[in-house]
């Protein structure tokens, strides 16, 4: 259960295509989740500069701070590691990488996703313009490309998430009552997913995430009013009777994730309740139907904003209509009208137009859907219909 040698190395051998079709001499990256996605190495990124160097000729190298080497030397796909003391220091990373990629020959015209490493956790450090007065060729429109379509192994890894997800909402709903706060009961429902989620496939397992370390559900504080907040935090809100509750879970699978967001009531939804989640159920049935190959991202908010528009809701719309998932929780391309993107098999999206009411609350589910060739397959598989959902 994870992404094979020979998968790694497709990705990279499409990478150095690009390098030489822009005939450059290489490429340096920095962010995170595409040197897990190039080379399988995942780390927690600090003020500690991390690079991933791949050359025109296809020779692939790390360059990493000394307390990442064991770490390195034991995951990352590369044929050679250098590493630097510490930052800061008496000498900036950047020097050291300047040394690596002339080792590697990869000097002007050479492309990066940044400028040098990006101000992360307090970093200050020198700038590609300013060592060498030349600022290379961004090459993140070619990796989020790459990104886009998952194969067959990432496909299996995000129903694996969905799986341990369902598990761990399951668990989320059942624990919810009025007087407990979100945090216990939180806890108490990711725990237990995770636990049982360790006992099936511990062995194989590794979540590869910075931000969790196994299945997990909650609500994220989106509680009665403050559900009508769609990026609310946490507060230890009390769960109250009549509450409208978003929530939320996932289980990262060797990184890769999955998206599923419900709206519950707790106790017996009155009407307005009961109408704004109708709406909020055909907005998501609109969109799913919406996702086609060969369609822009554009037309599946457009065709959303439509219902939006005809049943004056638009004064509770806040964001669009989803966006692609993977390695991480947010990807593109967006169901936007402002994305164009073509939608093609093997794209992974999450579907969540949402209602957000003051006084009310939040109304919105999200589901993780695939695209395929002859439409699209819903990967989430928890209840959606009102009854269901009712505490």
């Amino acid at each position: 259960m994870r992404i094979a040698n020979q998968e790694y190395k497709k990705r990279c051998d499409d990478l150095q295509e690009k390098i030489e079709a822009n005939q450059l001499s290489g490429v340096v990256l920095f962010d995170s989740y595409y040197i897990l996605y190039y080379i399988g190495f995942a780390f927690i990124p600090t003020e500690r500069p991390i690079a991933f160097l791949l050359n025109s000729g296809g020779e692939k190298a790390l360059l990493i701070p000394r307390l990442e080497l064991e770490h390195a030397r034991s995951n990352a796909l590369v044929d050679k590691i250098e590493y630097y003391v510490e930052y800061p220091y008496e000498s900036s990373p950047m020097r050291a990488l300047l040394t690596l990629m002339a080792d590697l020959d990869i000097k002007p015209p050479f492309g990066a996703d940044h400028n040098g490493y990006p101000w992360i956790l307090g970093y200050r450090g020198p700038s590609f313009s300013d060592l060498l007065g030349y600022s290379p060729l961004s090459t993140c429109a070619w990796i989020e490309d790459q990104m886009m379509i998952k194969s067959q192994a990432e496909i299996m890894l995000i129903r694996e998430s969905v799986k341990w997800a369902n598990l761990a909402h399951m668990l989320l709903q059942r624990y919810t009552k009025v007087g407990l706060t979100e945090t216990e009961v939180s806890l108490r429902a990711s725990m237990e997913a995770t636990l049982a989620m360790l006992d099936a496939i511990g062995p194989i397992y590794r979540a590869q995430s910075p931000f969790s370390s196994g299945a997990s559900a909650g609500y994220r504080g989106q509680i009665g009013r403050n559900a009508s907040i769609p990026h609310a935090l946490a507060s230890n809100i009390v769960f109250q009777q009549n509450d409208v509750l978003v929530s939320g879970a996932n289980a990262p699978v060797w990184g890769y994730n999955s998206e599923l967001e419900r709206t519950m009531v707790l106790g017996k939804a009155n009407d307005k309740q009961r109408e704004m989640f109708e709406h909020m159920y055909a907005l998501q049935e609109i969109a799913i139907q919406a996702i086609k190959s060969g369609r822009a991202c554009a037309d599946v908010d457009r065709e959303v904003r439509s219902y939006y528009e005809k049943n004056n809701l638009m004064e509770y719309w806040k964001h669009h209509s989803g966006h692609a998932i993977g390695l991480r929780y947010h990807e593109a391309p967006f169901l936007d009208i402002g994305d164009l993107t073509e939608i093609r098999p093997g794209m992974v999206f999450t579907v969540e137009p949402g209602l957000y009411i003051p006084g009310l609350g939040g109304f919105r589910h999200s589901d993780t859907i695939l695209v395929t060739e002859g439409g699209n397959e819903r990967l989430t598989y928890y209840p959606r219909d009102l009854p269901s959902l009712t505490i």
